[in-house]
């Protein structure tokens, strides 16, 4: 069998360009996201308002549709917003803050009781329950004085938030005139394609954020449901623990689980943890075996090792923020990967030249 001149047979040529594209994909994927790692104090807020925007469209659409200017609808949803984001963080911080130091001091008892029994082999309890204890106290402390992380982080979230309610007006004032600029911007011959692709994108992160927070609060009225009927005391802000918990997938419902749990063993004692662990897990198997395949699968549907490995990776680059957005960033690219496909397979297809990016 003949040769090329550099001695490489035509298979191993081929393998070597396939390993160069995909290192040159990987780069690309790196610099993106180091540039926003780079960039966090605007694409942080950007991504938190791209997916309040996805959630709350509907809302401003019937406000719109109820002849309502879209300024003023924008403005009405995006005050629906604010009020959800600060009850719910109020009532979240109220729960830490009350609970935390009680908590600690359970599981120092216990630590002695064991500590007692089985000697130096209950130090890391002991040292849990003084960390959770010293946790509490300073939290309380810092709400008591009004100054929570100092001034500095308080200035950096209030710039946050200030930016993310504005990029979420604007999205949401502006965002049936994007295709008449994607096709002022894009070239004639991928115009289409590229209105196509916003368009899927939006879908596939609003899917998943209507889906998770129809879930979330479907796990939360359970949670809630459950503890009240155990005596359980603040079940509200443990529901609303695990309403937020709910959009970092598995990881986020196991440490409001564990909260929740460890609040009934804080007032009650073993026997009504154990209770609530039953609720809890419950709960889960409600969710994974009916919840999740009966909603997420009409809008968007992921394995979950790809949602594991996104949350892991995502919560490596961004922190908790990253957790959270890492699922509706893969579920973004997974139906635009999906619909470039379907485009191959019928290059001849209908264009949908007026379609709304945002029409859902």
């Amino acid at each position: 069998m003949s040769r090329p001149a550099d001695g490489l047979p035509p298979g191993a040529r081929r393998v070597a360009a396939w390993c160069v594209v995909g290192l040159l994909v990987a780069a690309v994927f790196v610099a993106m996201a180091l540039l926003v790692v780079y960039l966090r104090a605007v694409t942080a807020p950007l991504a938190v308002a791209v997916l309040g925007s996805a959630l709350l469209y509907p809302l401003h659409q019937r406000l719109v549709r109820w002849r309502l200017p879209r300024s003023a609808a924008a403005a009405l949803t995006c005050l629906v917003l604010v009020v959800l984001i600060v009850g719910v963080g109020w009532i979240l911080v109220r729960l830490i803050a009350d609970s935390a130091p009680k908590i600690g001091r359970q599981l120092s008892d216990a630590a002695d009781r064991l500590r007692e029994q089985y000697g130096s082999a209950a130090d890391p309890a002991s040292q849990a329950a003084d960390g959770m204890r010293a946790f509490g106290g300073k939290l309380a402390s810092a709400l008591a004085s009004g100054v929570v992380g100092g001034v500095g982080i308080a200035i950096q979230l209030a710039t946050g938030g200030i930016l993310t309610l504005a990029l979420t007006f604007f999205l949401l004032r502006d965002a049936h005139k994007l295709p008449a600029f994607t096709r002022a911007v894009v070239p004639g011959r991928y115009t289409d394609l590229t209105v196509k692709i916003l368009r899927r994108a939006f879908l596939a992160v609003a899917g998943f954020m209507r889906g998770t927070t129809l879930i979330a609060l479907i796990d939360a009225l359970f949670i809630a449901l459950g503890l009240a009927l155990l005596g359980v005391p603040r079940a509200e802000g443990l529901a609303a623990l695990v309403f937020v918990g709910a959009y970092v997938p598995y990881v986020g419902a196991f440490l409001s689980g564990l909260v929740a749990v460890l609040v009934a063993f804080a007032d009650q004692g073993l026997g009504t943890a154990l209770w609530a662990l039953a609720v809890v897990l419950a709960v889960q198997q409600i969710e994974g075996n009916f919840l999740q395949p009966g909603i997420q699968s009409r809008t968007v549907s992921l394995h979950p090792a790809v949602v594991m490995v996104s949350v892991v990776a995502g919560g490596a680059v961004l922190g908790v923020l990253g957790a959270m957005l890492a699922v509706p960033a893969v579920a973004m690219v997974t139906s635009i990967i999906a619909l470039l496909r379907e485009e191959r397979a019928k290059p001849d297809g209908p264009e949908n030249a007026g379609v709304s990016v945002c029409d859902t």
